[in-house]
């Protein structure tokens, strides 16, 4: 039940690709997120558009719904992100030099009585950067369990919408913009993305409707 495996079933044509199992994938999102990802068809295309992923030129944007919210408007989360000791699935946010520097940018579209609806612009791309980064500033995603998304869920007063986070498979972050160079043309290109069908409950109970049908 993947893209790639939806693609070769109907005999797209794709890249070849370092890893034998993702052809064609030049860009990927963590499983349990929504939205934009990039593929190329061709080995010239794709060399085109991981340059731009390595020098960092690519645009990014994410929308999470998260249990509260920061307390500034807007601002950047920059920390160095490490192993779990503990539980080597999860990552932790650390001053620790040796880690991966992860830099995230954030403004808060909406808030409501419990939940923040955040807007996110990568400057590193690093593995669970956006999840690890909003759960150590204690706003995690809604119903991240990794991450500490769907323990705060017992604490709500609204039994359904703690009963819709709680049964959730998934957690409540979406690649809502991506940009980028078309390999080319060398247009220029930005594609959005509107919130999936399966968040659009999340959103309304939350009290975020009117971001949803937004492209």
């Amino acid at each position: 039940d993947t893209l790639i495996n939806a693609l070769l079933y109907r005999k797209t044509q794709l890249s070849n690709s370092d890893d034998a199992f993702r052809p064609g994938l030049v860009h990927r999102i963590d499983k349990g997120t929504s939205g934009l990802l990039v593929l190329a068809k061709n080995e010239e295309a794709h060399n085109h558009l991981a340059k731009q992923f390595v020098k960092k030129t690519i645009h990014r944007k994410y929308w999470a719904m998260t249990f509260s919210y920061p307390r500034d408007d807007e601002g950047t989360i920059e920390s160095f992100l490490v192993r779990d000791p503990r539980n080597r699935q999860r990552y932790q946010s650390s001053d620790n030099p040796e880690g991966k520097k992860a830099i995230t940018h954030y403004k808060v579209l909406s808030r409501s009585k419990s939940f923040g609806l955040l807007e996110l612009v990568l400057e590193t791309g690093r593995t669970h950067q956006i999840r690890v980064h909003l759960s150590s500033q204690m706003t995690p995603i809604v119903a991240d369990d990794v991450y500490n998304g769907k323990k705060q869920a017992k604490n709500l007063k609204n039994q359904e919408l703690k009963k819709l986070i709680l049964e959730m498979d998934r957690f409540c972050l979406h690649a809502k913009e991506l940009g980028f160079n078309h390999p080319e043309t060398h247009e220029n290109m930005i594609f959005t993305s509107a919130i999936p069908e399966d968040l659009s409950s999340l959103f309304e109970l939350g009290g975020f409707s009117d971001y949803l049908g937004q492209s």
